[in-house]
């Protein structure tokens, strides 16, 4: 297992970093939102509405994930109409709200879907990640995770979370699988 993933090393060619073998077995892939999807901040209007801020790259990013073969879920801790809206918008139809035990919301994944853990990935940024990611095949991590979260990754992502970290894991898993060129080939036409 990856503890993290140092500056110097190269982490997809080394031995000690089986990443590309874990990223190629990624038949599910389940996403945090706060810190993974988002920077992590949360912004409430006078109103009480909470505001989120989404990168957009990120959206592309699971889109061509979900084209190339590779299902999506989220789990999350809070619960917020702007993820459910989001979720909507980028087509993932499995999207758990308010788990605070997200090992019990992970395993009724598991039973629904009838994938193992180890077809399984995981990207989170916080210490209630942490059951899930001990049990899937690729556990992912944010640069700005605390660091047990990043020692129990497999891959510490170089974009922290809101600013392209969902998108580097979605073109590693790609790359792994052999398909990040077929979605690319659309847009270099």
């Amino acid at each position: 297992m990856i503890f993290f993933r140092p500056a110097w090393s190269d982490p997809l060619h080394s031995k000690e970093f089986p990443v590309l073998e874990r990223a190629q077995t990624v038949r599910l892939m389940i996403f945090d939102v706060d810190g993974v999807m988002t920077d992590g901040s949360l912004y409430y209007t006078d109103a009480g509405e909470e505001l989120k801020a989404f990168n957009s790259l990120d959206g592309h990013g699971l889109k061509m994930l979900q084209n190339s073969g590779v299902q999506l879920a989220i789990i999350t801790g809070r619960t917020s109409r702007l993820v459910e809206h989001r979720a909507r918008n980028l087509g993932i139809n499995r999207l758990v709200q308010g788990a605070h035990d997200k090992l019990a919301s992970f395993e009724t994944l598991l039973a629904e879907t009838g994938f193992t853990p180890a077809e399984c990935g995981y990207m989170g940024d916080d210490v209630i990640d942490l059951p899930v990611m001990r049990r899937v095949g690729f556990a992912v991590a944010v640069p700005d995770s605390p660091d047990i979260v990043r020692q129990n990754a497999h891959y510490v992502t170089g974009a922290r979370g809101g600013n392209g970290a969902v998108r580097e894991a979605c073109d590693l898993i790609m790359q792994a699988q052999g398909t990040l060129d077929a979605q690319l080939a659309v847009y270099l036409r």
